[in-house]
């Protein structure tokens, strides 16, 4: 596998791909409200959606880049692909709400999640891998690789401001004062919030195993 250019030359691939992915996580949501009569798992919806905004911003920072649009317009998508980042993998911590019950069997239930979640974290890996890959050619592999570290580790920090915290990516605009509040006292007083580092590391150094294994892995040959 070429480990910095990832495979943009078949767009068209790649939205067959996630369409399959997204339509197979609706299918699964639309028979579970169906058969139970509620809208419960009903915010994995949102959560989808979210988590295809880092995705589709990647794209067109990549384009810009590419086509070497404005500073500004370059900026604006490379902003809003970090941002949004965090969406993707954020949704393998919706396993806290497995849970039984009535007429939903336990399996089901962790199908759902399981399909929601790697569809997610797919997407993710998808947007990182293009903002690599333009960050490579423009700079060198080193910069792409510092990169990819520096986002999985705001990702897990991401996922921790959204998970205990409940804040999310919108808060960057309607109420940044307050977030940025937060944030900046869990970097001045670290030890005061150990929890806050924990998921940090974590979720970012997990992020990151998880990144490589795909970027380097290739199917046996003959």
């Amino acid at each position: 596998m070429n480990t910095t250019t990832p495979d943009r030359g078949r767009p068209t691939n790649r939205l067959l791909l996630f369409g399959t992915l997204l339509s197979w996580c609706a299918a699964l949501l639309l028979l579970r409200f169906v058969r139970s009569g509620s809208v419960a798992m009903g915010f994995l919806v949102w959560n989808l959606f979210l988590a295809t905004i880092p995705a589709v911003a990647a794209w067109f920072f990549a384009r810009a880049m590419t086509k070497g649009s404005s500073l500004i317009e370059q900026i604006v998508w490379f902003a809003v692909w970090l941002v949004f980042l965090p969406n993707a993998p954020y949704i393998i911590t919706d396993f806290v709400h497995l849970t039984p019950r009535p007429g939903i069997p336990l399996w089901y239930d962790t199908a759902l999640l399981i399909s929601c979640a790697g569809t997610g974290l797919l997407l993710g890996y998808t947007s990182i891998a293009d903002v690599q890959a333009v960050v490579t050619r423009r700079f060198s592999a080193v910069m792409g690789w510092l990169l990819v570290i520096a986002a999985v580790l705001l990702s897990g920090f991401g996922v921790y401001l959204g998970r205990f915290l409940r804040w999310n990516s919108w808060d960057t605009l309607t109420n940044p004062r307050q977030l940025f509040f937060e944030i900046g006292d869990r970097l001045i007083n670290p030890l005061s919030h150990p929890q806050t580092f924990g998921v940090t590391a974590i979720y970012g150094v997990g992020l990151f195993l998880g990144y490589v294994a795909l970027r380097f892995w290739q199917p046996a040959t003959d």
